[in-house]
């Protein structure tokens, strides 16, 4: 009988022992979860590039982090905030992004496709494209032609395009591609005044972007729908391999583009 007392005491301390320790890691993980979703929410979103719309700048396959904080915060910066019942507008903390920065978005015609381009038109500005150069409020943008760019072509097939250096008219450069020279589908446009609380964006690859020109499938982006500026590429790797396969990483991985500021 004794015997068996102890026994008894024994499993049913090893029981309390193994409830005490999943007690525990369930607790460790619940804290994890909780910090990630706080800092996904207030403080940085990964966020990886699917298309070659902001080429040269940046390339499939880089996966990058989008600060929050320095946009203020709306609905959409909620995880999953096409699918909550919340219908705030307007944004809490918000300071409006500068022109040339790179935000993410939320694609006006859903609220829900995430987008990710460069900021070119203000609240108030008039937008055109003229035979491929851009004009804010009736100037030209100043750009230079650089070395041609090695890409792709519209059937896959690799060739050299045209490259410029673009300076906007508060001093932000940057690289720009026109894959169809400045006959490209978007490269003579109409006039775009930007409403207010609203911004006019565009890629780097100025042939191969759907952004604001295109009015039926983006157009203006209200300040609402921002959800924060890129700042940085923490991971890139070539188009078409997949960064799951860690043994193939020292082929596949672009080293030269990691903890690469974006501008």
């Amino acid at each position: 009988m004794e015997r068996a007392r102890i026994d008894q005491d024994m499993k049913r301390s090893k029981d309390a022992g193994l409830w005490d320790s999943v007690k525990e890691t369930v607790k460790v993980g619940l804290q994890a979860l909780l910090i990630a979703v706080v800092v996904r929410t207030l403080l940085f979103q990964p966020f990886n590039i699917p298309s070659g719309s902001l080429i040269p700048t940046l390339l499939i396959g880089d996966y990058l982090f989008v600060s929050k904080y320095s946009l203020g915060y709306s609905k959409y910066s909620l995880p999953l905030s096409e699918y909550l019942p919340i219908e705030a507008k307007g944004r809490i903390w918000g300071a409006e992004p500068k022109r040339g920065d790179i935000v993410v978005f939320k694609l006006p015609k859903d609220n829900a496709t995430d987008y990710i381009k460069r900021v070119i038109g203000l609240p108030g500005d008039r937008i055109q494209v003229i035979e491929g150069v851009l004009t804010i409020n009736g100037r030209p943008v100043k750009r230079e032609r650089i070395a041609d760019y090695s890409t792709s072509d519209a059937f896959g097939q690799a060739t050299l395009v045209p490259q410029y250096q673009e300076t906007l008219p508060n001093g932000v450069t940057h690289n720009i591609i026109e894959r169809d020279g400045d006959r490209g589908l978007w490269d003579n446009t109409q006039v775009y005044t930007v409403p207010a609380n609203h911004f006019f964006m565009m890629g780097d690859n100025r042939d191969n972007s759907t952004d604001s020109r295109d009015l039926g499938n983006v157009g203006y982006v209200p300040f609402e729908n921002l959800i924060g500026r890129a700042e940085v590429i923490f991971f890139s790797i070539d188009e078409g391999a997949a960064a799951w396969q860690i043994w193939n990483w020292p082929w596949t991985v672009r080293w030269n583009r990691l903890f690469k500021p974006i501008h």
